[in-house]
């Protein structure tokens, strides 16, 4: 992995136009904070709420933690039904006093060590899980092993991590509340550097779907501007970085910015049955989108820049920048090749039920503590050896986004004896991959025809800011009324252009502003990773960006297009040489937290390892 010197973005926080919130505060325990301890310049701090209460610790023996619950980290919450946060803290990294209550008071503890990496009080990393599947609000922790997603509190603090669980507001309050919430959260914990365990300059964000955007997002904004009205609004801790060290997202639902016509490129090819008006926007997304990517100047890791050309079927399947996606498809094909072994069996897999069918590895989701509207999310037990591919996941249950039945592409299920049985039941509907015995690996014959077996489009067109204003996506770019609203204004100008009736309903939603002022298209640049990473962008280098990037998704969901998530990562990759990203796309596998092997908070936990042991 490179390596670069994580800088907390204390001097860029001087630009920042801070509200007069009054004098910091802060709670009777601040002996415990010391100028080599703290990274924190608390001359810069403007906030009226206390520091973390060191009297108040609840521990649990069973896995040897304190931890406190329901800590309000910003002062004007618009809901604290969310605005509040969990921190769980290893035993090791404290010297704890009795109460006598079932409190206890203590102190920091920097000599002992804890987890295989032997972090110490000073150095341990800090993991903020994100929560939010279609942009749903994140419930705030109301009990010690509170239903977070990925994995339990245990699986953390065994490794010497410090768990901060922050519930945040969903998409019925509108962008940009889920990570403005998060970044309060960020703050508010780094506010406490030196009166808590951990190194504030090690937090890493983990997300999967919304909650994968979400913890990208928390990637590559640190710090922006943009947020500073909204985080003033809800009286966050001003005068601190919200920058983070890293983030690991699974299947992120991003770029929206550019998802629909990226979403037309790689699957429209999949739709049936269109009216002339729909195939006529639907193609003239995918010629936009040939013009977005040509103008982005991406570059592969040799330097070619990555262009599109008009293919015959008029679908602009070629060109550098389709072999590159053509690339990662295959890539990800001998991948799984080389990690099965056979006989094998589909139906024992993550991978069984074809399009639609079971995701993989969900972590330790509970679905009986889910959010609100979130109860289905969870899939298969991460321990359980077997899914049945003739049940399948219902996604809709999971984030509450629309989605439509897919009826054509391959099934992939029962046992194979042989590789070439394997290759032999993708080619079931028509030859599109061929495979060589001798060296075990596989082509395809076009990005169309992997679609078309395998990635058909679930999503109506328009499919994250669709034509009738109904998708989750919409109600995100809404106005805190839990009411939709367009966002997209290249189809809004194609709806124009073709004397669509939509198109009214896409230029006034485009006109409207919120709270503090914001038309959609700067809200949908701090949703949009792409307008800090593109050197073309006004946003360009506006924000500290994480050192570390791990992305992870499923290649065959049809939630998004796999060129989105490729984007993301090539875009990471061409901002700096110093960001390190690691990019996997896992064959088979759906909307999930896919991992190539093995668990994914397992997985997560020693990636995040892995970072620091280069530190």
């Amino acid at each position: 992995m490179k390596k670069r010197l994580f800088k907390m973005a204390m001097a860029g926080m001087m630009s920042f136009s801070l509200v007069a919130c009054g004098q910091a505060t802060s709670s009777s325990n601040d002996s415990t904070t010391t100028s080599a301890e703290s990274s924190v310049d608390s001359s810069e701090i403007v906030t009226n709420l206390a520091q973390i209460d060191n009297t108040k610790w609840l521990y649990n023996e069973d896995d040897n933690v304190y931890y406190q619950i329901g800590i309000q980290y910003c002062e004007n919450p618009a809901d604290l039904n969310y605005e509040t946060l969990a921190v769980y803290v290893p035993g090791e990294y404290m010297n704890a006093t009795d109460n006598g209550d079932g409190t206890y008071t203590c102190e920091i503890n920097y000599d002992n060590t804890a987890g295989s990496s032997n972090y110490t009080a000073a150095t341990a990393p800090i993991a903020l899980p994100v929560n939010t599947p279609g942009y749903a609000a994140m419930d705030a922790p109301t009990e010690y092993d509170s239903n977070f997603g990925y994995g339990s509190v245990s699986d953390y603090t065994s490794e010497g991590f410090i768990l901060v669980v922050a519930g945040c507001r969903g998409r019925d309050a509108g962008a940009p509340a889920g990570v403005t919430d998060l970044k309060a959260a960020i703050r508010y914990i780094r506010y406490n550097d030196g009166n808590i365990a951990g190194n504030m300059e090690r937090v890493f964000t983990l997300g999967m779907s919304g909650g994968g955007a979400q913890s990208a997002l928390l990637g590559i904004t640190g710090d922006s501007a943009l947020y500073d009205p909204y985080l003033e609004e809800i009286g966050a801790v001003m005068g601190v970085s919200d920058a983070v060290m890293g983030s690991q997202s699974w299947c992120p639902i991003t770029n929206l910015d550019s998802a629909d016509a990226a979403y037309e490129w790689n699957m429209g090819n999949t739709r049936t049955d269109l009216t002339d008006e729909e195939q006529e926007i639907s193609d003239s997304l995918t010629a936009y989108y040939a013009d977005y990517i040509n103008a982005l100047g991406l570059t592969d890791e040799d330097g070619n820049v990555l262009t599109l050309e008009e293919s015959e079927d008029g679908r602009y399947q070629a060109g550098t920048y389709y072999e590159y996606i053509k690339d990662v498809i295959e890539t990800s094909l001998n991948n799984f090749l080389e990690d099965t072994e056979f006989p094998y069996d589909a139906d024992a897999s993550s991978q069984g039920g074809g399009m639609g069918g079971p995701g993989g590895d969900r972590g330790d989701f509970d679905p009986e503590n889910a959010p609100e509207g979130m109860e289905g999310f969870g899939g298969p037990d991460k321990d359980t050896e077997s899914t049945d591919a003739s049940e399948e996941t219902d996604y809709t249950a999971i984030d509450d986004i629309s989605r439509t039945e897919t009826t054509s592409g391959i099934t992939i299920s029962g046992t194979y004896e042989t590789v070439q049985d394997y290759i032999d039941a993708l080619n079931a509907n028509g030859t599109w991959v061929t495979y060589d015995e001798e060296t075990n690996t596989a082509t395809i014959t076009s990005v169309s025809d992997f679609a078309a077996a395998v990635k058909n489009v679930s999503k109506e067109l328009g499919a994250f800011d669709q034509l009738d204003g109904g998708q989750g996506e919409n109600t995100l770019f809404g106005y805190g009324d839990g009411e939709g609203a367009h966002f997209d204004s290249a189809l809004a100008d194609i709806l124009e252009e073709i004397g669509s009736d939509y198109a009214e309903d896409y230029a006034e939603d485009l006109t409207k502003t919120d709270s503090v002022g914001n038309t959609v298209d700067v809200r949908l640049n701090m949703y949009s990773p792409m307008y800090y990473l593109l050197s073309s962008s006004e946003g360009y280098q506006s924000s500290s960006v994480a050192q570390y990037f791990r992305i992870n998704t499923g290649l065959w969901q049809s939630d998004t297009a796999v060129n989105t998530e490729a984007n993301l990562a090539l875009a990471l990759e061409n901002y700096s040489e110093d960001i390190d990203v690691d990019f996997t796309t896992v064959w088979g596998m759906q909307h999930t937290t896919a991992e190539r092997t093995g668990d994914s908070t397992a997985n997560f936990i020693e990636w995040v390892n892995e970072c620091l042991a280069e530190q």
